[in-house]
């Protein structure tokens, strides 16, 4: 048991960095505006990954790997600027947890027991929980705009898990991850820079872009991928159920987004629907 102590603190050190860059990033939203803050992460994230990964190395990509590595950096851009529209809108926690529906309908859709209804009831009961006009009449509605972006992020999510399993197939490692980031970055210049107005003389902007892209993706990245090859695929998708609930701690710490209990609860729910299918799954 002790030697899987450092892959563990890993993957909770994977999910505290992408929350904490994520709550940076929405900092960044009255600066920059929303296209333009996704479109700096993810350029700067492609280059840190460039740098890191030099994708470049390596035996020239088949037309099929490259449909696959394509369709994957699409989905992944599309994911991270859909989650950015959706925290513009509703608190960080609640969108992280419809988000995770994404990979929840995926382990849901290749069970076969009884049991799995049970979480995705569960899941359900935690989306409706996310509502608090739904339970109780006094509480403030939650915004339906930005619930409709984050579950378009799911599907993403979902796209991105798919297209990544094909693209890994024909491109080991973090080469993959790379070439994704590249392809997800020139998708979003045209995007970032219609809307492109940043101050250059505004420190925030200096301080904060570079610190998102790093927390975002180049630390996260690297802490998964050491930890993806210590530990049990379901031991690492169980620990990754429990990010929802640290998206609503950065947003309640960070950006003093105030959760309910119901949707503390409904938070709860969906945590427990996505680790409760992992380990139900088939291996």
């Amino acid at each position: 048991m002790p030697f899987l102590i450092m892959p563990v603190l890993a993957v909770i050190a994977s999910m505290i960095s992408i929350q904490w860059g994520a709550s940076l990033a929405k900092q960044l939203f009255p600066i920059l505006g929303i296209p333009a803050t996704a479109m700096l992460r993810t350029v700067l994230a492609a280059a840190i990954l460039a740098v890191y990964a030099r994708p470049w190395r390596g035996p020239r990509l088949s037309r099929e790997a490259a449909v696959s590595v394509i369709a994957y950096g699409l989905a992944m851009g599309a994911m991270n600027f859909l989650f950015y529209l959706a925290i513009a809108r509703i608190h960080l926690g609640i969108a992280v947890a419809l988000q995770f529906l994404g990979p929840l309908c995926i382990t849901l859709s290749q069970a076969r027991r009884l049991v799995d209804l049970l979480w995705a009831a569960l899941a359900v009961a935690g989306i409706v929980m996310l509502m608090p006009g739904s339970i109780q009449s006094n509480r403030e509605a939650i915004d339906l705009v930005g619930v409709g972006y984050a579950l378009l992020g799911a599907g993403c999510w979902a796209a991105y898990i798919i297209f990544g399993k094909r693209s890994s197939r024909h491109v080991p490692g973090m080469r993959v991850t790379a070439l994704g980031m590249a392809v997800a970055a020139v998708a979003m210049l045209p995007l970032g820079m219609m809307d492109y107005s940043v101050p250059l003389m505004n420190e925030t902007f200096w301080i904060y872009a570079p610190i998102v892209a790093l927390l975002s993706c180049a630390i996260p990245y690297s802490l998964e991928m050491m930890a993806m090859t210590r530990i049990p695929s379901k031991t690492f998708g169980v620990l990754m159920s429990l990010e929802p609930a640290i998206a609503a701690i950065f947003g309640q710490v960070n950006l003093r987004e105030s959760i309910y209990l119901e949707q503390w609860l409904g938070i709860v729910a969906i945590v427990i629907a996505s680790a409760g299918s992992i380990v139900s799954s088939p291996d």
